[in-house]
C-alpha cells in the first residue's frame, strides 16, 4: 500500500490537482494532509524517517491498517502505520471511536493491579497494544473516563417530549468482598422530539427490584424526562411498579419477545408451534380492529384444549396489544422487539472479554462509554421516527384522552340525573 510521505511540496500538489480538475479537491487535500501527520509521528516514534537506515532507529514499519474516518467533507479512508514492536493510534485522530477501548484498557489494568489475572487478560492486553500501564496512567485514565461517563449520564434531558420510552436489565458479574457476585445494569432509552433514540440513563444495583428501577425513574425525571406516553419492557414485577410509581400516565406495552418467552413456559411443547404461530399473526395485522379480531380468534383455538395458555393470553391482553392506540406506522418499532435487545448485544460483545469485573465502577465505566458511543450513532444518523409519526402519535392519544373525558362526563351524568 502506497501512503502519503511525512512532508507535502505544496505547490506541486496543488498543481497537480488543479490540472486534474478534481471536484473533490478539499477531500483531496486532507486525505493527504492526514496521511502526511501520521507518518510523521510514526517516524517520531520510530526514530528515523520511512525507509532510511540509521544508528538511532529504535523500531520500524509493519505495514498498515486501514480505517474510515468521518468528516465534514465526507468519509475518507485513512492508513494507519503498523509498527512491528508496540502499536501506534492517532488518538487525535479517532477519539470518540477509542473511548470503550480506553475503557476497556483501564478495566483489564485494574484487573491486573487487584490480582485477577489470567491469561486470557493477558492475550487481550497483547490485542490491544498495551506492553505496560503504571498505576498513574490507569488513575489518570480513568479519572478522565469516569469524569465524561458521569457527565453523560447526568447530562439534562432536554430534548423532549419523549414520547416512547424503553427499559430493560442486564446481568454482570463483579468481585465484591473477595467473591463474585451477580449484579444488575438497568438501561432506559427512549425517542427525543426529534424523531432520533437516546441513551437516556444507566444504573447498576445489586438486584433488579423497585427500588432500583424507582432510582433510576427518578433520576430521569429529575433530569427533565418529560411527555412519555408508552413504556416497553419486559413484567418484571419491579420494574412495572416503578412505572406505575414515577410515570402513571403512560401506557404499558409488554415487551413480545419476553412475552413469547413466559407463554412457551407454560404451553405443552407439541402445541407450542401452532400458538406461537397464531400469536405472531396477530401483531401483522393491519388495524387496530383486525388486531383484536385475530387475538379474538387465537383465545377461541386455545379456549377448550389449552386453557391454562387461554387464562395467560385473556389477563395480558391488554398490555401486549397497547400499541394499537397509536399509529400504525409506529407499531414495527414497539413490538418488534424489546428496542433495548439489540442494544443489550452490543453491550454483551463489548463486555464478554472480561468476563469477571474488578469492582462496579470499572463496569460502570465501560458500560457507560458504549452507551455514550451508541448515543452519539443514534444522534448523528437517521431518525428512528418520522416528525409526522411523532406528531400522529401526540394527537391520537389526545383525542383518545378526550374521548374517555367525554364518556365519563356522560356516565357521571347519567348516574346522577
Amino acid at each position: 500500500m502506497t501512503v502519503a510521505p511525512n512532508s507535502i511540496d505544496l505547490p506541486t500538489f496543488m498543481a497537480e490537482h488543479l490540472q486534474r480538475a478534481e471536484p473533490d479537491l478539499l477531500r483531496a487535500m486532507l486525505s493527504t494532509f492526514v496521511q502526511a501527520l501520521m507518518s510523521a509521528e510514526a517516524d517520531a516514534i520510530c526514530g528515523a524517517p520511512y525507509g532510511e537506515r540509521s544508528p538511532e532507529r529504535t523500531n520500524s514499519r509493519n505495514g498498515y491498517r486501514t480505517r474510515d474516518f468521518d468528516t465534514r467533507t465526507g468519509t475518507i479512508e485513512v492508513a494507519i502505520p503498523k509498527l512491528r514492536e508496540g502499536s501506534y493510534f492517532p488518538d487525535w485522530l479517532l477519539e470518540r471511536c477509542r473511548r470503550a477501548e480506553r475503557a476497556l484498557a483501564t478495566v483489564v489494568a485494574t484487573c491486573y493491579l487487584l490480582g485477577v489475572s489470567t491469561r486470557r487478560m493477558e492475550k487481550l492486553v497483547e490485542t490491544l497494544g498495551i506492553t505496560r500501564l503504571s498505576k498513574s496512567q490507569v488513575s489518570v485514565m480513568a479519572k478522565e473516563l469516569d469524569a465524561h461517563v458521569e457527565d453523560f449520564r447526568t447530562r439534562p434531558l432536554d430534548a423532549g417530549p419523549y414520547t416512547f420510552v424503553a427499559a430493560d436489565a442486564l446481568t454482570m458479574k463483579v468481585r465484591e468482598g473477595g467473591r463474585v457476585v451477580a449484579t444488575h445494569v438497568l438501561v432506559a432509552t427512549g425517542v427525543n422530539a426529534d424523531g432520533h433514540r437516546e441513551i437516556l440513563g444507566v444504573d447498576i444495583c445489586s438486584a433488579e427490584s423497585e427500588a432500583g428501577w424507582l432510582t433510576l425513574f427518578r433520576g430521569l425525571n429529575a433530569r427533565g424526562l418529560s411527555g412519555v406516553k408508552l413504556v416497553t419492557s419486559d413484567a418484571h414485577t419491579g420494574l412495572v411498579a416503578a412505572l406505575g410509581a414515577t410515570m402513571g400516565d403512560a401506557s404499558w406495552q409488554r415487551c413480545r419477545t419476553h412475552y413469547a418467552a413466559n407463554l412457551m413456559a407454560i404451553c405443552p411443547k407439541h402445541a407450542w408451534g401452532g400458538v406461537k404461530a397464531m400469536l405472531h399473526s396477530v401483531y401483522d395485522q393491519p388495524d387496530a380492529k383486525a388486531v383484536h379480531a385475530q387475538f379474538d380468534k387465537l383465545l377461541e383455538a386455545v379456549a377448550d384444549k389449552l386453557p391454562e395458555v387461554h387464562d395467560h393470553l385473556d389477563e395480558a391482553r391488554a398490555d401486549i396489544l397497547a400499541f394499537t392506540a397509536f399509529p400504525k406506522e409506529i407499531w414495527r418499532q414497539i413490538w418488534s422487539n424489546n428496542p433495548n435487545e439489540r442494544l443489550n448485544r452490543e453491550i454483551r460483545r463489548r463486555t464478554d472479554v472480561v468476563g469477571i469485573f474488578p469492582d462496579r465502577n470499572s463496569a460502570i465505566r465501560l458500560i457507560g462509554a458504549v452507551l455514550a458511543e451508541q448515543h452519539d450513532d443514534w444522534i448523528e444518523g437517521r431518525r428512528y421516527l418520522g416528525l409526522d409519526v411523532l406528531a400522529r402519535s401526540r394527537m391520537a392519544l389526545i383525542n383518545t384522552d378526550e374521548t374517555t373525558t367525554e364518556k365519563e362526563d356522560l356516565t357521571h351524568a347519567a348516574l346522577t340525573a
